[in-house]
């Protein structure tokens, strides 16, 4: 595969564009690979890629049930930041941050990540003071952060309506400087691309329907395509983690999926230049390239695996954005989505060597998923290779829903549907 270049790129539009290259191979699936990642969506690409570039191994294949990049990582609203305030949170969302900055040179490829900002809206005295505490903890942790007041808040987003009258006044709110967006299908085909220049073989419309076991410990696949075997097999499908980690007889994992929704409004001329979120409901909001407003909120509280949501979220997430952009009342919605959210019992994830020997588990993602994309495949690929967490990782366990060491940022309590 051809490295991309500004040579590149005005040769091919001399030629017409007629001989670009291929962006990543279609092998067919070998009998044996080294490593099996199940799941080629942005964390399972971006494992295959670390596995290659970081500790030399090659031989592993991406399996993929549909085509790259068609679950959740094509199914966001593009957030990414590492705002967090537990320790295990912060470190690791910030070592995703530094990579997502590098990460178009790394790939080769452009994800277009924008670091535009992300604020988070303050609407009472006391939501202003636990910012200020989150705040604190994020520049104790070497993570930029800066509180401002209501005079900053409307400079910085004057589409905002800072009125005293209005339902929930703003107070003030916390920034997070060096926060942005990021392009999520150029996500997946970065990782991918720079995968398969590795020699990564990923496999699409490849179901894994069962797991080949012997003498205890799981040594393959069962697949659409036949049987493939493998020393290692990781498991990163998000939403279908509970399904995909049944098939192996892990019954009881910590994990419910929901569905969360995203929509995209018509073109407008700018109007909000970083991420802004709702502090008195749950929205957040941005503006792509070509205009279109981006947002989402709650997920709907059901348990569900289909792909689409239901109209109350629709009613809650639209008000919200009115009553913060009250100019956005006559905006007309172009698409919506959804997408199937592995959401843990304590809203963090879970990386780590599963109970059976050959397994690994990538899971639990919640609303982080897009923006750890980078950091979990960095982790889950040292996890595999060594048969030990990264350090960045070493929290995100298994075993401590079992051993009262939950990671609960929102202290919201063992209820998926509210983290």
């Amino acid at each position: 595969m051809a490295r991309y270049s500004v040579f590149s790129l005005l040769g091919n539009a001399l030629s017409g564009n007629r001989k670009w290259e291929r962006v990543w191979r279609s092998p067919e699936p070998k009998p044996a690979y080294d490593v099996i990642i199940i799941g080629g969506g942005g964390h399972g690409l971006a494992t295959a890629y670390y596995l290659a570039r970081n500790h030399g191994i090659t031989n592993v294949a991406v399996l993929e049930k549909g085509w790259l990049g068609g679950g959740n990582i094509g199914r966001n609203t593009t957030i990414v930041r590492s705002n967090y305030m537990l320790p295990a949170n912060a470190y690791f969302y910030e070592h995703s941050m530094k990579l997502w900055e590098g990460l178009s040179q790394d790939l080769n490829y452009n994800v277009m990540f924008s670091q535009r900002g992300v604020l988070n809206l303050a609407h009472t005295p006391s939501q202003l003071d636990a910012y200020a505490r989150r705040g604190n903890s994020m520049r104790l942790h070497g993570i930029d952060a800066e509180l401002l007041d209501r005079d900053q808040v409307a400079k910085y987003a004057p589409g905002i309506d800072m009125s005293q009258t209005t339902r929930f006044p703003v107070a003030g709110g916390l920034l997070q400087p060096r926060a942005g967006t990021a392009r999520h299908d150029a996500v997946a085909w970065g990782f991918a691309y720079g995968a398969d220049r590795q020699g990564v073989d990923l496999i699409e419309n490849c179901e894994v329907t069962g797991f080949i076991r012997e003498g205890g410990a799981i040594v393959g696949v069962e697949t659409s395509r036949g049987a493939i075997r493998a020393g290692k097999v990781g498991v990163a499908v998000a939403g279908n983690s509970s399904v995909v980690l049944q098939k192996a007889g892990l019954t009881n994992v910590p994990i419910e999926s929901h569905v969360l929704q995203a929509f995209v409004s018509e073109s407008l001329k700018p109007l909000i230049d970083g991420v802004v979120t709702f502090g008195a409901g749950h929205l957040y909001i941005s503006q792509s390239d070509k205009g279109s407003l981006v947002f989402g909120g709650d997920i709907d509280g059901y348990n569900s695996y289909a792909q689409r949501g239901n109209l109350p979220i629709v009613k809650h997430v639209a008000a919200a954005a009115v009553t913060l952009f009250p100019n956005l009342a006559r905006l007309r919605l172009l698409r919506s989505w959804g997408g199937i959210m592995d959401m843990s019992m304590d809203g963090s994830p879970i990386i780590c060597k599963g109970p059976i020997d050959g397994l690994y588990i990538n899971a639990g993602w919640c609303y982080g998923g897009f923006k750890a994309t980078p950091a979990s495949g960095w982790c889950f690929a040292s996890t595999v290779a060594n048969d030990a967490p990264h350090e960045l990782n070493a929290a995100f366990t298994l075993e401590r829903f079992c051993q009262g060491r939950v990671l609960d940022e929102r202290g919201a309590g063992p209820r998926p549907e509210l983290h």
